[in-house]
């Protein structure tokens, strides 16, 4: 009989990668989703679909008796609301309510997986790779949001967790990167400000793949996923240019400009209630001197070594937005 896995956030784009890996390591999957979310792109798979309220701790006991899961794979969440009150309920709140579920349910439980991610951690100091046991410092409510939801984990004695914390994802399906890339595509290369930068990136098969290691017995804590390399602040451009065999003009928007735009973004989301599209908290993540990660732990306890660099993860990526006509 097949071991059962339920995927929350399973119809983001993560969720697609997560229920594509999960599926083909011969686990039955059950995706929970919203009642408002499309899936018409996951009906290819024998995959059930339920639409629990994480906002009830009973809703959710209910949803995993009935199923009966082994593990249980925990990707939902926001990366966009209004305010810290709106990040706290839609990342750290959810993420409680399913843990105490898991606690009350009675069910044949062994793990679960929570898809974190490195805003909780914060941004490198010194230069150096961030690393799992440095004191986490997040710059801006996602990451806090992130990080508490952790912590809400931790409180629950005898809970067996396995925490993962993805730097910058990216894949076939994701629409911020692709953002940028189209931007590339299209002759323009912008960036914030002229200061150094080092970056890390993680491709989305390669996050699912180390997902699915994580559910191996005697497997619990905190690991940072990365592929391993460190990249400078240049890196995804250039290799997007050489794929495409395109030419950019390359701009650096004075920091203080961005500064104002983003007070702005923030005024006007207050007034009207909605999550704006850039704050000053979020700035500072993307203007964060240094986000390389050291992956030994990953690799040591996990037996996990990513597949992808950052040059063949995107050769990929930009093959499948073609070929969908994204690009």
């Amino acid at each position: 009989m097949k071991e059962r896995v339920l995927i929350t956030g399973a119809s983001g784009f993560v969720g697609y990668h997560l229920i594509e890996a999960a599926l083909a390591k011969g686990l039955e999957v059950t995706a929970a989703v919203r009642s408002s979310s499309k899936i018409d792109h996951l009906r290819q798979w024998p995959v059930q679909f339920i639409t629990p309220d994480f906002t009830s701790v009973a809703s959710l006991r209910a949803a995993l008796e009935a199923g009966q899961y082994q593990y249980v794979i925990h990707a939902a969440g926001t990366v966009k609301a209004k305010d810290e009150r709106a990040y706290t309920a839609a990342n750290a709140d959810i993420t409680r309510n399913l843990a105490v579920a898991i606690t009350q349910a009675t069910l044949p439980f062994r793990k679960l997986v929570f898809l974190s991610s490195l805003a909780a951690q914060g941004p490198g100091a010194n230069g150096e790779s961030i690393r799992e046991d440095d004191v986490a410092h997040p710059v801006s409510p996602y990451g806090k949001s992130k990080l508490l939801a952790e912590q809400y984990l931790g409180a629950i004695p005898g809970l067996p967790v396995v925490t993962l914390r993805p730097t910058a994802v990216y894949g076939p399906r994701d629409r911020d990167i692709f953002i940028l890339i189209k931007t590339f595509a299209q002759g323009l290369e912008p960036y914030i400000g002229r200061g150094d930068q080092q970056l890390s990136f993680i491709y989305v098969k390669d996050l699912a793949a180390a997902t699915i290691a994580a559910l191996a017995d005697g497997v619990t804590g905190t690991y940072l996923v990365a592929d391993g390399k460190d990249y400078g602040r240049y890196a995804l451009a250039d290799i997007t240019k050489r794929i495409l065999n395109r030419k950019t003009i390359r701009v650096h928007l004075p920091l203080g400009v961005v500064k104002a735009l983003a007070f702005v973004q923030e005024t006007l989301g207050t007034i009207r209630g909605q999550a704006p599209a850039l704050n000053r908290d979020k700035l500072a993540e993307l203007t964060a001197t240094n986000w390389t990660c050291n992956v030994t732990r990953l690799q040591r306890e996990l037996g996990y070594v990513p597949k992808y660099t950052l040059e063949t993860g995107l050769a990929e990526t930009i093959q499948w937005y073609q070929e969908n006509r994204w690009l």
